[in-house]
């Protein structure tokens, strides 16, 4: 039996079981079992399983973090763009990813170094600092609910479709209302193209609503 663990040590096994039990299933006593160790010694660390999503998001930003230096910088436009394809890609690799991550507290500070670099980019292409942290809030909120939607569809990383979101079957129970067959075919069909279209869609509001007359650059 372990004899000692780390917060560490936790978040990293909370992430291991996430696409094997979900959200749902990912509970104190259930990582305490893969660990070896009796529940109540995760309450040294965590007092309730809030505090473990929010040590989980952050070991999440720390991993999804590395990739954000690979991503095209030469226009804001496709910085922003960039950026929600690598939080998008993220989150899709984990089971309920995107519930996970999205209404979390970041604990300590180590997140600051890379959000700090994220906003100086923004900043640097005429956005004031605060229209920055809009642009960028708005980015992923957008993302991160996007990929909630996304996972309810396809529950499992790399899996079958949910079968409540097959479209013919939808188009079936549906019939005589001709558009609302077409918005689920918009919703569910095509995930990545309905994301591009919906991130395109984001910028342009970004850039027409929050970016200073005469800084609007071309995508």
């Amino acid at each position: 039996m372990a004899t000692r663990i780390d917060r560490a040590q936790v978040a990293e096994t909370a992430l291991r079981l996430l696409n094997e039990v979900g959200l749902e299933g990912l509970t104190l006593r259930r990582i305490a079992k893969e660990l070896d160790v009796q529940a109540p010694a995760l309450y040294w660390h965590f007092k309730n399983k809030q505090e473990l999503l929010d040590e989980v998001a952050t070991e999440m930003f720390r991993r999804m973090a590395e990739s954000f230096s690979d991503v095209d910088d030469s226009t804001w436009q496709a910085y922003l763009t960039g950026s929600a394809r690598v939080v998008r890609s993220f989150l899709l690799g984990y089971r309920d990813g995107a519930k996970v991550f999205s209404g979390t507290r970041l604990t300590g500070t180590d997140h600051a170094g890379p959000v700090e670099e994220l906003m100086k980019k923004v900043v640097a292409a005429g956005f004031t600092p605060s229209a920055a942290a809009r642009a960028w809030f708005t980015v992923n909120t957008y993302t991160m609910g996007y990929v909630i939607e996304e996972q309810s569809v396809r529950p499992v990383p790399g899996g079958e479709r949910d079968p409540a979101y097959e479209l013919e079957e939808r188009a079936r129970r549906l019939a005589g209302y001709p558009l609302a067959i077409s918005a689920g075919t918009e919703f569910f069909g095509d995930l990545d193209a309905g994301f591009e279209a919906g991130l395109h869609a984001v910028v342009a509001g970004i850039e027409a609503t929050l970016l200073p007359p005469g800084r609007a650059g071309v995508e």
